[in-house]
């Protein structure tokens, strides 16, 4: 079987609520799933998830190829763009192949990708999310309420910029995940919002009132240095790597001890997650994959040794999606379907694609002017509001 085209379709997402982080929001709650699907001259079809605007660059990197040299074809595209780089739209392009090539090669084996994975179990930890922060406190209680009903233990919590709410907010979802465990797993996700002192002002604030298991990108990315004294001077673990793009990226957090717990998106692709478990695991180190839509590594994730719990977004999946998976117990239960376990209606699709609150100028993650500069919460707040009226 070779490798004979590709198709592009945009499907869309209606989470029922306001999504999003301290960076912005999408009051819609209505977001674009870019899907890519490569196709083959033996009448089977790869579903990738994720933008992948630089296609018609990296798929003469795998055309006319067999899809199960899937790690073969990873370092081809890397290659293939060598000169120029691999970072961002570049990254998330091949990320969006491999994991179609990925589908491809668990459906020639008429197997779900666990099980072409190696993993034993069907059964995928996870702890519960959901871009919460424009959810007014009702709506917020109301959300982790539902987490709760499906028996989860551990939750995230977006915040980052007014301090008390994110302590309140903590101690509100502590107090529904109770019900399942005396002692729930609590996360705080601030998206990159602080720089390191004020890191460490807030965490000593946050250790008096609140047992926090993690705190996920409190400084910037590639803030190696910061990151490691975080690490170093808190009780609390610390997690990033969402958005490095290139398992390289990540040496000079393994080389500070700069990271307790580390992550990749969904969107960066499976071969990219089985890399970055295999290196953080020499480190002695867990893996917490990142969510997206269709929770596509939770296949790759129950697969390797390392893996502390997968985010799991949202109850539901985008418009046109049969997604063979089930929220329950405290995780997910993957299904026996061929590959990645999605199908696809896409005539359901077409009807609907046209996306809602994304394509904004600066798009609904934009950061703000003066993140990481204000001397106080409630001064950066207004401020925010005033540029955004």
């Amino acid at each position: 079987m070779k490798i004979t085209g590709f198709r592009s379709l945009v499907a869309l997402h209606d989470w029922g609520r306001p999504v999003g982080d301290v960076n912005g929001l999408v009051p819609s709650g209505i977001t674009e799933v870019p899907i890519l699907l490569v196709e083959t001259d033996g009448g089977l079809t790869g579903i990738g998830l994720g933008a992948h605007a630089e296609i018609e660059r990296v798929f003469p990197a795998v055309e006319g190829a067999d899809p199960r040299a899937v790690a073969s074809l990873y370092d081809a595209m890397l290659a293939h763009v060598f000169k120029s780089g691999h970072a961002g739209t570049t990254f998330g392009t091949i990320a969006a192949v491999d994991m179609a090539l990925w589908d491809l090669k668990a459906k020639m084996a008429d197997e779900a990708l666990w099980r072409t994975l190696g993993a034993g179990d069907r059964f995928v930890h996870g702890y519960a999310s959901g871009l919460c922060y424009g959810l007014e406190d009702d709506a917020f209680a109301a959300h982790y309420e539902r987490w709760a009903d499906l028996g989860f233990t551990a939750a995230k919590v977006k915040g980052g910029r007014d301090l008390d709410r994110d302590i309140s907010r903590l101690k509100t979802v502590r107090a529904i995940l109770e019900r399942n465990s005396p002692r729930p797993a609590l996360m705080l996700d601030v998206n990159e919002a602080w720089n390191c002192k004020q890191a460490l002002r807030h965490l000593a604030e946050i250790e008096k009132r609140v047992d926090l298991t993690w705190i996920e990108e409190p400084v910037r990315r590639w803030d190696a240095a910061g990151l490691a004294r975080i690490a170093a001077c808190s009780r609390t673990a610390v997690a990033t790597g969402e958005n490095l793009t290139g398992i390289e990226q990540f040496n000079p957090l393994f080389d500070q001890r700069a990271v307790d717990i580390v992550q990749t998106g969904s969107c960066w692709g499976i071969t990219h997650f089985l890399r970055v478990a295999m290196a953080a695991h020499a480190q002695g180190l867990p893996v917490s994959p990142v969510a997206y839509n269709a929770n596509p590594l939770a296949h790759a994730a129950v697969a390797v040794p390392n893996m502390i719990g997968l985010e799991i977004q949202d109850f539901s999946f985008p418009e046109g999606f049969s997604v063979d998976q089930e929220i329950r117990d405290g995780g997910l239960v993957l299904g026996d379907r061929p590959g990645l376990g999605i199908e696809l209606d896409e005539t359901r699709i077409a009807e609907r694609a046209s996306a809602l609150g994304w394509n904004v100028r600066g798009g609904p993650h934009r950061r703000a002017e003066r993140t990481g500069l204000c001397l106080a919460p409630s001064a950066g707040l207004a401020a925010d509001q005033g540029r955004e009226r």
